[in-house]
């Protein structure tokens, strides 16, 4: 069963709680040099993390103006509002709806110089799978690819596809930036990409809970 509620019902909740929740988060970054290279050298990039972290990195990074690839159901249009409302830019689509609208929007971002964060397991899963359009658009765009990951002290686990974590009041929020890494063109390259994004991954959340 689907829950439907208005955008004003859900911006009261994401501003009145939400947002006093995620004030309250301390941060601690991992290998933050690995991020601001790439900022700091002009070059366009895509953050790639898991759905599931998506709740702490959009209150870390927020206010930087970051094309945000989502979802153009109803979710979606609920995570775009709120998203706006802290810095971000809504590219509009996803794999398994609006998915070309999706990625040509996140290439002319990432052309005209800009950011762009994926999740490539959303909106709906399976949770952890790697679909190819972050792959595609690294490709196209000629972006560097920067693996991002979070990981919260105290939790909650939603029961949802992706289990969602929503760290606790005042926890602590481990970041980890891995290694940025550059796609090949081709069939071979798209294949390798994927395989790249899915350990890079596991490999930050080895080091973060190891």
């Amino acid at each position: 069963m689907s829950i439907r509620a208005s955008t004003r019902a859900v911006r009261l909740f994401s501003d009145g709680v939400f947002r006093p929740l995620a004030a309250s988060w301390r941060f601690r970054a991992h290998h933050l040099d690995r991020w601001h290279r790439l900022r700091d050298g002009g070059q366009p990039f895509i953050f790639l993390l898991w759905h599931e972290a998506l709740l702490p990195l959009l209150w870390w990074h927020r206010g930087q103006q970051i094309a945000i690839v989502v979802s153009d159901g109803l979710e979606g249009r609920y995570l775009a509002s709120y998203a706006s409302r802290i810095g971000y830019r809504p590219v509009i689509g996803s794999s398994s709806r609006g998915a070309v609208a999706a990625l040509r929007g996140a290439i002319r971002a990432l052309r005209s110089g800009d950011s762009v964060a994926f999740t490539p397991d959303g909106p709906r899963g399976p949770r952890r799978g790697i679909k190819p359009g972050i792959v595609r658009a690294a490709q196209r765009s000629g972006a560097a690819i920067l693996p991002l990951h979070a990981v919260p002290a105290k939790a909650w686990s939603l029961r949802s596809w992706d289990q969602m974590v929503v760290p606790k009041p005042f926890s602590r929020v481990d970041v980890v930036y891995g290694e940025p890494f550059a796609v090949e063109r081709g069939a071979r390259g798209l294949a390798v990409g994927v395989s790249r994004c899915a350990a890079a991954l596991a490999g930050l959340e080895r080091g973060l809970v190891a």
